[in-house]
């Protein structure tokens, strides 16, 4: 996994949902999409000073999640016995081996700069992710692949800025949904399929801002909606 593989992630996400090509950068991408979305930190391994990614940055000391084992597997965590004089000694004993592992990565192939990751493959800077593929930015999303910028949301696909939200695929800014598809900007909203900017309505299609249009007219709108998204 790299900043290469992630944009060619990105660039199938975006040909699903508005079949258009990305043209932006991972670093215009962050800005434009996750700009809200919780996301892993750079640090430093206190051991050996190199870039790692942490979950949480609230600890003073980092140690890679590779780096803990390779010690835990070599001279081991457990310190020789000496006299504790004072509760200030203590504490000094207990911040030299009180290191916050990072990149927390497991049963996982191809992750990089995340941390707590489980079972998945081609993870790109994702926190708390599970049993999914092709993620790139997103928080506590599972049985997933091919999001952006999502969080909080299980069996997705081909989504970007899907948030609280459930069976949903190709589509763009859905929140608190379930069984959406190839739909924008939707909330609070159940099995709806090409619909836009709507909310607490159920078993729609080609609606606009809750109201009902006719398909060609709907698709003529969209084009000008994708546009305005990727100015």
């Amino acid at each position: 996994m790299n900043d290469n593989k992630a944009l060619e992630i990105v660039n199938k996400i975006f040909k699903s949902i508005f079949d258009k090509n990305n043209s932006f950068d991972l670093d215009t991408l962050l800005e434009k999409f996750a700009f809200d979305v919780k996301l892993p930190k750079q640090v430093y391994d206190s051991t050996t000073n190199e870039v790692t990614w942490a979950n949480s940055i609230s600890s003073e000391k980092f140690i890679t999640n590779q780096n803990m084992e390779k010690r835990d597997e070599t001279t081991g965590w457990m310190l020789p016995k000496t006299d504790i004089n004072d509760l200030q000694e203590l504490i000094t004993i207990w911040k030299s081996i009180n290191l916050t592992t990072t990149e927390r990565v497991y049963d996982s192939l191809n992750v990089i700069k995340s941390d707590t990751i489980y079972r998945s493959e081609n993870i790109y800077r994702c926190t708390d992710c599970s049993d999914s593929k092709n993620l790139v930015y997103c928080d506590s999303c599972g049985n997933s692949e091919f999001l952006l910028a999502s969080q909080r949301s299980g069996t997705c696909n081909f989504c970007i800025r899907c948030d609280d939200s459930k069976d949903c695929s190709n589509s763009y800014n859905v929140i608190c949904s379930n069984k959406v598809s190839n739909s924008l900007f939707i909330q609070d909203c159940y099995n709806l399929h090409e619909c836009m900017f709507c909310s607490h309505i159920a078993s729609k299609r080609f609606c606009i801002a809750n109201m009902q249009f006719e398909e060609e007219e709907y698709y003529e709108i969209k084009k000008s909606i994708i546009e305005w998204i990727l100015q």
